[in-house]
């Protein structure tokens, strides 16, 4: 599956789950971190537990395994690790103070119409 798809799987599950202000950074070629970041936010820290259940939910079902998970017990930013892609969900406070697309500000970003 490319990043691209996957990206995509991951903003597809938060937004079954009310994220909003879903954001998709592309990295390739910036990090060895990841090539894609789906950024998204969330009203709650019970609803960032939600769209972080979601997400591994879905991608379990279609055979793609989480690598590692941060954060789910405080649920102010949760981190997902998929390798390829990193999921972060965050209560949108704490994402105004992060602001990670100002710190990736040169990757392109693209937001998730569903």
């Amino acid at each position: 599956m490319t990043e691209s798809k996957l990206a995509e799987l991951v903003a597809a599950a938060a937004s079954d789950k009310k994220a909003w202000d879903i954001v998709i950074l592309d990295l390739e070629g910036k990090t060895v971190i990841a090539d894609k970041f789906v950024i998204c936010s969330a009203n709650s820290t019970t609803q960032v537990q939600a769209i972080t259940d979601n997400i591994e939910e879905k991608l379990e079902e279609q055979g793609i395994k989480l690598l590692r998970k941060e954060g789910y017990r405080e649920a102010r930013w949760v981190l997902l690790d998929y390798g390829d892609c990193i999921a972060h969900i965050f209560v949108d406070d704490d994402r105004r103070f992060y602001n990670l697309e100002r710190l990736w500000g040169d990757a392109k970003n693209q937001t998730y119409a569903e």
